[in-house]
């Protein structure tokens, strides 16, 4: 039976062989863990979304014919684009986190014209495998994790020259059935959550890294894989009595190690096997969908935005012109983020394989501005909040028979609001600041997608400046051939007048 809404897809999860190591322990149910729970609650949210705001988070499927959860989705149009944007930015504003599905969805999409081009080229049979695998997921509404970033050990070196060859996932062995991959994938997101892992290789490969141009799904549960779970800071908070502290009382984002060891993919679930010429194309296709999904950190800032206006409210300074100021500055911020990316998609163009692409330079302009943005959106929403944000007690403290009275009293804001809320908006912007969810909301905005380099590397490839300097020529009336002519006139004057007299000098 499909998974119909958040709840069941909770109880899709369970009793699955997951080998889930934290903390140096097999976890045993990772549902039921505290530290685990809070990413699952946010993944959930994309299911009932879907049934909620269904205009925006769900869409008919010419693949399958059904409606779909968007996630799911290829887009066919330039509004399907615009509308997973939006979409990315409500379920921001509703979890504060990050929700782990544009991975999958931005996979997907890329896969789709990237396999169709190479069967045009190879007459491969990927595109339909793909197409079959994408026709599952639907019916089943699964979650699909993309697994691109390899651990790459020496970053001079390629994958082939490394010295252990498994710093990059690649084929150790085949057999008439598949394949079967080794190595692993770093700081992957909501992939423990996901039901189906795609691998995809994570940069352009030579003839030479043939044996790494491996693309293909796997069970998050097949044998061979192993996830260490990562660290957030603060996240321990999620596993202490009461919800105060985590500051983010309901979610949370996930990231893990994913290890493979001798995992079998079969051939009806391979949609690369050896073509190192397209990995460029997949790798760009994916990172031009990825960076302009980061408008899903617009819905966070429209959360740290409200705490920090509710802060400046509980405060007493609401109406100070400074604390405006600040907050007006956050907005454009914000929106100039959500702005660059949702053209980014209504630039579309449709593609040889009859799915949409958003624009390139766009898509990388807005994930440019989130690896600045969110750093000066959370920088000025420290400002307003004030010290106590990081040196208040603990929530047991708070409730405490001798500690609770004394801090009810000291810690009170203007009269009319309670203690206890302010402290714990204190705490929501502690979370997505320092704390958890700043890993989704900051670093994540560093780095996801692609690093500012390889941003700034692709805005260059796309400046033409040559079309650019033509345009400027033509409004100044610049004549190339005349200032040539003149060029070379002035120098035979030069050398006549002054030449001359260097000679005689000379003599």
């Amino acid at each position: 039976m499909p998974i119909k809404n958040g709840a069941e897809y909770v109880e899709s999860l369970r009793g699955r062989k997951v080998k889930v190591y934290l903390f140096n322990e097999l976890v045993k149910e990772p549902v039921d863990h505290p530290m685990i729970r809070p990413s699952i609650n946010a993944v959930a949210a994309t299911y009932d979304i879907a049934n909620e705001e269904p205009e925006m988070a769900a869409a008919k499927s010419s693949i399958s014919g059904h409606n779909v959860n968007r996630f799911l989705h290829i887009a066919e149009s330039a509004d399907d684009l615009v509308n997973q944007n939006k979409m990315q930015r409500r379920l921001g504003q509703l979890t504060g986190t990050c929700f782990q599905r544009c991975v999958g969805m931005d996979a997907l999409n890329s896969l789709y014209s990237t396999t169709f081009e190479i069967d045009q080229k190879y007459k491969t049979p990927y595109h339909r495998r793909l197409i079959d695998f994408i026709k599952m997921i639907q019916r089943e509404n699964f979650v699909i994790g993309g697994a691109m970033t390899d651990t790459k050990g020496d970053r001079s070196l390629s994958p082939s020259q490394q010295p252990d060859p498994d710093m990059f996932l690649h084929i150790v062995k085949r057999d008439k059935k598949g394949v079967y991959v080794t190595g692993a994938k770093a700081h992957q997101t909501g992939c423990i959550n996901s039901h189906w892992i795609i691998v995809m290789p994570t940069m352009r490969l030579k003839a030479e890294d043939k044996d790494y141009a491996i693309v293909g799904a796997v069970p998050v549960d097949a044998p061979g894989i192993t996830y260490i779970y990562g660290r957030q800071s603060c996240d321990t908070r999620s596993m202490e009595e009461g919800d105060m502290d985590a500051g983010n009382s309901k979610f949370a984002g996930q990231e893990a190690m994913i290890v493979f060891e001798d995992v079998f993919i079969p051939n009806e679930l391979i949609f690369m096997d050896g073509e190192y010429d397209y990995a460029a194309m997949l790798v760009e296709r994916f990172t031009c969908y990825h960076r302009r999904s980061y408008v899903c950190k617009t819905g966070l800032g429209d959360v740290l935005i409200g705490a920090a206006a509710a802060i400046a409210d509980y405060n007493g300074v609401a109406s100070a012109s400074h604390i405006r100021d600040k907050l007006v500055e956050m907005t454009h911020l914000n929106e100039t983020i959500f702005g660059t990316g949702i053209a980014s998609s209504y630039q579309a163009h449709k593609t040889a394989s009859g799915n949409w692409q958003n624009d390139d330079m766009l898509a990388n302009v807005c994930k440019h501005n989130v690896t600045r943005f969110p750093y000066e959106i959370g920088r000025l929403a420290q400002d307003i909040a004030g010290g106590l944000m990081v040196t208040m007690p603990s929530e047991k403290d708070f409730r405490g028979k001798v500690t609770g009275p004394i801090l009810e009293k000291y810690l009170k804001g203007r009269k009319g609001v309670s203690t206890e809320n302010r402290v714990r908006i204190l705490r929501l912007i502690e979370n997505m600041t320092l704390g958890r969810n700043a890993v989704g909301y900051l670093t994540e905005s560093m780095h996801g997608a692609g690093s500012p380099q390889a941003q700034r590397i692709q805005i260059a490839r796309q400046m033409q400046l040559e079309y650019k300097k033509k345009l400027a020529k033509d409004l100044a009336n610049v004549k190339e051939g005349e200032a040539a002519e003149t060029a070379q006139e002035s120098t035979e004057y030069f050398d006549k007048i002054f030449g001359a007299g260097k000679k005689k000098k000379a003599k």
